[in-house]
């Protein structure tokens, strides 16, 4: 009887003939890490409103457990997507429309982190989330300093714009140092007194001005693209809210950095930085409120021209987010309703803006829609 021998076939790793997973991960962008962001503020937001329900923290634990499974995973992705596709990977930063999107990495860490300290160490203890958020603190803010630099720095001597081009989106590299201002004072209280303390809410009121100066700059390129361009593309018109993010989170860093400097700082400055939190909330957040109502009419109008969903959807969360939290330090260190109220309606808008596009991602990446070039 005649034996019959089978060679097995080979293959050459090509992302044509790649495995159908590490092909998936050739366009996993870094704009998803906006998802992780939006699902972690979520949690923020939640645990610190001036109003509770009945249930509400637990509500806000679980959200923060699934936006650290979420970072998890998405940390691995990236980390596939870095192995296998390095040629995607560095495409990615030489394009001026995907570049600024390294910024939601340091933000997503941050967010996570402060979400941890915030409500999850109802669950796994103060000891372990004071850890966690000071590694994912420290981890966040290094690479948020860095692409702070290295973005703008690409943009000038490597990528090829035009004013035409100038979106929201340029601000995200430039607002991670913002977020790191408004999460560090969390780690405050968890250092010992005297110079650790000083050292850390000083440092949090530098990368403040580090990113309020930057996007004080960056801002009028993208309101000016606006009125001389004209409204953004249909699937763009969701970073609008972007703007909402350097605003509402500014807010947020100087009412938490003035929770902490009766006991880091001394008189007089103590008592200043507490009036600061006021005198430059208020109109801060009266000018998101008058962007928020810009971007949401823009978004109405790109609704009825059909904009359907893209992950630009996740840009309606965090910077929302932002200003819920700015709002509850207002009410906070003004005692008026008004800013509670406040606080709790921008809730509503985030929680419906979080249920949107979540349900749609989880509907598109179940389709293979969202995982394709």
């Amino acid at each position: 009887m005649a034996t019959t021998i089978v060679r097995p076939r080979t293959t050459t790793s090509t992302p044509e003939t790649a495995p159908r997973a590490h092909k998936a991960l050739r366009h996993l962008g870094p704009n998803w890490y906006a998802s992780v962001m939006g699902t972690a503020i979520v949690a923020n937001a939640g645990a610190i409103l001036p109003y509770q329900l009945p249930g509400q923290r637990v509500v806000c634990q679980i959200v923060w457990a699934l936006s650290a499974v979420a970072l998890a995973a998405l940390l691995t992705a990236r980390a596939g997507h870095w192995i296998h596709h390095r040629d995607q990977a560095r495409a990615h930063l030489l394009d001026p429309a995907v570049a600024p999107f390294y910024g939601c990495l340091s933000m997503a860490l941050l967010a996570v982190g402060g979400a941890t300290l915030i409500v999850g160490k109802d669950l796994i203890g103060t000891g372990a989330a004071v850890a966690v958020d000071a590694v994912l603190f420290t981890a966040g803010t290094a690479i948020g300093l860095v692409m702070a630099v290295a973005v703008p720095y690409l943009m000038v001597v490597r990528h090829k714009v035009e004013a035409k081009q100038a979106t929201p989106v340029w601000l995200l590299p430039l607002v991670a140092p913002m977020v790191s201002a408004a999460l560090g004072p969390l780690l405050i209280p968890h250092l010992p007194a005297g110079q650790p303390r000083e050292a850390v809410l000083l440092a949090c009121y530098a990368m403040f001005g580090i990113s309020l100066f930057a996007t004080l700059l960056m801002l009028p390129l993208v309101f000016g693209r606006l009125i001389v361009g004209g409204p953004l593309p249909l699937a763009l018109t969701p970073t609008l809210f972007l703007v909402l993010g350097p605003l509402g989170q500014s807010t947020t860093a100087v009412n938490q950095l003035a929770d902490m400097a009766p006991g880091s700082i001394g008189a007089p400055y103590a008592g200043a930085l507490g009036a600061f939190a006021v005198v430059y909330g208020v109109p801060v957040m009266g000018f998101a409120l008058l962007w928020l109502a810009l971007a949401t009419a823009m978004l109405i109008r790109a609704a009825r021209n059909g904009m359907g969903f893209a992950m630009t959807w996740w840009a309606l969360t965090f910077p929302v987010g932002t200003c819920v939290t700015g709002a509850a330090g207002l009410a906070r260190h003004t005692g008026l309703t008004a800013f509670a109220w406040l606080a709790s309606a921008l809730f509503l808008a985030l929680l419906t803006a979080w249920l949107l596009a979540a349900a749609h991602t989880l509907r598109g990446l179940a389709a293979g829609r969202l995982l394709v070039g």
